[in-house]
């Protein structure tokens, strides 16, 4: 578990920082983590995938590298190169799109405890997307996603439980997973706790709370959250809304990483 979480950093790491930022001297990285995958070593292997999927500083992204390492790390067994095989048939990334393929791939990756692994199986099935759509294998999946802290699995597992969808509705329960998921940055977590706030489903009416949450993704560019914050705004005062856009901008500055 220790070396799959080490892992999903690295990918975390991947998605938040600009490939600018990276020194050159990961080129020296680059070299060593080459050399020990040339030996076949599964998890120099697999972390060189990692960085032909994105690119790595000056090393330019490359899908044929990224498959091909990946490939011969799977082949010893290792989870996370499992799992980004499915990513890449998934998004046709290289690869021709091929949704059975990746189906299997994060079956096997998902059983070895790859949370993004389980997450993807948990999309997979309540979309129906190469295999029947299943919201009870949906709900099995990204919950054990989001017992790892996966946010994604757990903003749409909130809302499974907020809509009663394959599941008995439960407002407790969603409240807490989009609480989890909206502290990440996570936009269905975030949307979910300022449909409660705004309602009050589960929770006191709390305008202010509402709009906190509304205008965050608002400013993220989110449409659909703008109405909802400017309609709020209608029944607030302008010191409350003073106060919901205090309480976005504390947030913002304090995980400004996670609202990218």
């Amino acid at each position: 578990m220790l070396k799959i979480s080490f892992y999903i950093a690295v990918l975390v790491f991947f998605l938040i920082i600009p490939m600018a930022v990276l020194s050159q001297d990961n080129t020296e990285s680059f070299k060593k983590t080459y050399r020990k995958a040339e030996a076949g070593d599964a998890e120099a292997q697999c972390s060189l995938g990692l960085m032909y999927v994105r690119g790595y500083g000056s090393i330019p992204q490359d899908y044929k590298e990224a498959f091909k390492w990946f490939s011969k790390s799977a082949e010893q067994g290792h989870p996370i190169a499992k799992g980004s095989l499915g990513e890449m048939y998934l998004k046709g990334h290289g690869v021709p799109q091929d949704y059975k393929k990746a189906f299997k791939l994060f079956s096997i990756s998902a059983e070895q405890g790859f949370s993004i692994a389980q997450r993807q199986l948990g999309w997979m099935y309540i979309n129906g997307r190469g295999v029947p759509q299943d919201n009870k294998e949906a709900l099995k999946w990204f919950s054990k996603a989001a017992e790892q802290g996966d946010a994604y699995s757990q903003g749409r597992l909130g809302m499974l439980y907020y809509w009663g969808d394959g599941v008995p509705q439960d407002y407790k329960k969603a409240f807490k997973l989009f609480s989890k998921a909206a502290e990440q940055g996570e936009e269905a977590g975030q949307f979910g706790l300022g449909w409660m706030y705004d309602s009050g489903d589960g929770v006191p009416q709390d305008y202010v709370q509402a709009y906190k949450w509304f205008n965050l993704l608002a400013a993220r560019g989110n449409e659909n959250a703008k109405k909802y914050r400017d309609t709020l705004s209608n029944k607030m005062s302008p010191a409350q809304i003073a106060e919901g856009q205090r309480l976005s901008r504390e947030f913002w500055e304090k995980n400004s990483n996670n609202n990218q």
